[in-house]
């Protein structure tokens, strides 16, 4: 046992420190080169870690590695473990936040969503219960319960979300709690949220339970403008909410006019006359019948017969002609913000044909042009991405362009190791180009000056003798003409045709745009250009006409023969010997012959 033990030992050890020899080798081969060239940069990566030894087990008997972390939850009944503890666990440890952020926190959004609802509640049901016989003795209680509940909502919304809201001044972000609430409390917000909150419920036990005394509930307007602001910001189609939000408007105003209509009749009596509600069907459906006539203004009506009814026709008139034409102009303004992009397309495509027709293009030209135009609209939904970021901050546009294109830019071999910022700041100078199918992207033997980088489509290399037969299909991520960006003279030739396979969403680095960048970043410059040096150096390799290399000799080229051997062979051939260096001589001579 002692001999397997030690034997077993040496082994380890062995292996170890011929690993480490390995290293040292590596490391003295880089810092030879290094030496030799210093344009190099420093690529030396971490040590390998050495082989961990065994985990020792737990006094429990239990790997250490394998113990659940603090967030699994074992559940006895499934027998198996999950990743995060129950719901109920994760509320009762949740901490409400210090400070919250208005513009992008989405907890304060929802939050936002129940105060509206609270206060559409009350907007909506006030002139109901005032107007139409539908709060009665029976069922008070229920309505008082909701009114409350809404009560409690605008009460929390004051002493728990308005309190934390951070805010801006002199450009820092304030989330010192006692600066956010005083801040609030000296808003024109603290102030109506105070008003709506007037405790005229008091005058119920004089009055009765009316109402018209919950009216200022109705002044929280303010949460209901920023409920909107927040929740287009953050929905992908802003407009469509937009047009059921001025649909409500409209219904709303209706529905303020038919309550007005049955209190209007109620005062004149029911059924007293045929321009007032005669009491019969559903009154507020019937009520609400009439108020869509007289606001649209679609006629039809009975005239009305005494002053009071005439002055209230004639103001629901006005009214109404003000309020349609409102609401038609408001909803003009939201489909044409909707559609504003698709109607900028059609001006810039009805532009382009007028212009071919005028210039008699040729009927081929012209449908590529249309078939650009609406595959570039289809697949970006605009013409040119850089009109949409000219108007954002540079370091905005930076974080767009990283999320977008560093994945596929970070795997160009050319650029790997090169200094991070200098591919952020190439990035911002990527620009996207839409290529039809068949278009050629570069043509053999026209100067490169840019670089090609394939976010969506295939393109097809072209060669061979007649220059159609396909070599290669590149796909999405794969980049061509790195060379070009680095080469001496104005660019080196192309050697190939390259055309669109399909439709081809391509990303371009021109030549200049580079050589503006590597003057901030002259290691990196370095590094290129040794780069570049090397793939130019595998690509000028000797080729027959095909490109591949040249066939090997059959009798292949010997080495030159050293100047000693040449000198007795000369020698030999003076004295006219026939020895064997004679026989030797005379055999070289008939190879050289044969090679030739």
């Amino acid at each position: 046992r002692i001999g397997s033990a030690t034997s077993l030992s040496s082994t380890i050890v062995n292996s170890r420190l011929q690993e480490l020899v390995r290293l040292f080798k590596e490391r003295t081969e880089k810092v030879k080169e290094k030496l030799i060239d210093p344009d190099v940069t420093s690529d030396e990566e971490s040590p390998v870690a050495s082989p961990a030894a065994a985990p020792v087990p737990a006094p429990g008997g239990e790997l250490e590695g394998h113990k659940p972390s603090g967030d699994d939850h074992y559940c006895e009944m499934l027998c198996c473990t999950f990743k995060h503890r129950p719901w109920l666990d994760r509320l009762k440890s949740y901490r409400f936040p210090s400070s919250i952020d208005p513009l992008t926190n989405l907890m304060y959004v929802l939050w936002l969503f129940f105060v509206v609802m609270a206060w559409n509640w009350n907007c909506w049901l006030i002139p109901v219960r005032w107007a139409f016989p539908y709060q009665t003795r029976a069922n008070i209680h229920y309505w008082l319960l909701v009114d409350y509940l809404c009560d409690l909502i605008y009460l929390l919304d004051i002493l728990v979300f308005q309190t934390r809201l951070q805010f801006v001044q002199g450009g820092d972000i304030i989330t010192d709690k006692k600066a956010m609430k005083e801040n609030y409390l000296r808003s024109q917000r603290f102030k109506m949220d105070v008003l709506c909150l007037l405790p005229l419920d008091f005058f119920y036990f004089k009055v009765g339970v009316n109402p018209l005394l919950r009216f200022p509930r109705c002044l929280k307007y303010l949460a209901f403008f920023e409920f909107n602001n927040r929740l287009e910001a953050i929905l992908t189609k802003a407009y469509i909410y937009r047009v059921i939000r001025t649909t409500a408007y409209l219904l709303y105003s209706l529905h303020v006019n038919s309550c007005l209509y049955y209190w209007a009749s109620a005062y004149e009596g029911l059924g007293s006359t045929t321009w007032v509600y005669d009491g019969e069907g559903n009154s507020y459906i019937r009520c609400y019948y009439w108020a869509v006539k007289t606001l649209i203004t679609i006629g039809g009506l009975p005239d009305p017969k005494t002053l009071f009814e005439i002055v209230f026709q004639l103001l629901n008139y006005f009214t109404g002609v003000f309020a349609f034409s409102v609401m038609i102009g408001q909803m003009r303004d939201v489909v044409g913000a909707a559609t504003a992009g698709q109607t900028y397309y059609r001006s810039c495509m009805d532009s382009t044909i007028k212009y071919m027709n005028f210039y008699k293009i040729p009927k081929t030209v012209q449908n590529r042009v249309k078939t650009w135009y609406e595959y570039t609209w289809q697949s970006q939904g605009m013409l040119d991405e850089s009109e949409l970021l000219v108007q954002l901050p540079d370091k905005m546009r930076l974080d767009i362009a990283i999320d977008v294109n560093y994945n596929i830019v970070s795997k160009v071999a050319l650029f790997q190791g090169c200094d991070r910022q200098m591919i952020f700041d190439m990035l911002k100078r990527l620009r996207s180009v839409v290529y039809l199918p068949n278009d050629y992207v570069c043509k053999k033997g026209e100067i490169g000056r840019e670089m090609y980088i394939i976010q969506a489509g295939q393109v097809q290399v072209l060669g061979g003798p007649d220059g159609k037969s396909v070599l290669v299909t590149l796909k999405a991520g794969s980049v061509f003409g790195e060379i070009s960006l680095l080469a001496a003279g104005g660019g080196n030739r192309r050697t190939a045709n390259v055309v669109a396979h399909g439709f081809a969403n391509l990303f371009i680095l021109e030549k200049k745009d580079l050589n503006e960048i590597l003057v901030h970043y002259p290691e990196s410059q370095k590094l290129l250009r040794k780069k570049a040096k090397k793939m130019l150096k595998s690509n000028n390799k000797p080729k027959n006409e095909k490109g591949g290399p040249r066939d090997p000799l059959i009798i292949p080229p010997k080495a030159d023969t050293p100047k000693l051997f040449k000198a007795a062979l000369a020698a030999t051939g003076r004295m006219g010997g026939t020895g064997p260096l004679g026989r030797l001589r005379w055999r070289l001579r008939e190879l050289k012959a044969m090679q030739e």
